[in-house]
């Protein structure tokens, strides 16, 4: 009986010390805009880091859709508006995210975005692209 109250004991243990991740230092919401970059299109961030979970969205305002085509030109492509991102916090230091255009399937575009610590801030920089910098505060 022992043998068996140890085991169900153990494993309710385990289990909850499976299923929950810490805090980290950087949790909450965080807002701002970015620069224009090289493609003078500012970004506006909305991010929630949760136990270190990164979740979060960047919305382009000057982004525009299909245009009425009245010469008979080809249309120009539309330009994202809306920009998911997510990610993993490793160090509070500095980390990775991935940023995925809400465009359709064809013209799929991913980016690289780098994350960095700074002081009561979060700076959030393309690699690639536009290269924007964004300066983030929590909300």
């Amino acid at each position: 009986m022992k043998r068996v109250l140890f085991g169900v004991f153990f494993l309710s243990m385990a289990t909850g010390a499976l299923g929950q991740t810490p805090a980290t230092s950087l949790d909450g919401e965080w807002r701002g805009r970015s620069d224009g970059g090289s493609c003078n299109a500012p970004l506006d961030y909305v991010i929630t880091i949760e136990n270190g979970f990164v979740d979060g969205s960047a919305f382009d305002t000057t982004a525009h859709g299909p245009v009425p085509n009245l010469k008979k030109a080809p249309p120009p492509a539309p330009t994202p508006g809306l920009w998911q991102i997510h990610g993993t916090v490793r160090s509070p230091a500095s980390f990775p995210l991935v940023s995925v255009a809400s465009v359709k399937a064809a013209d799929r575009r991913v980016g690289k975005l780098t994350a960095k610590s700074d002081g009561s801030g979060l700076v959030v920089t393309e690699d690639s692209g536009c290269r924007r910098t964004a300066r983030l505060s929590r909300s």
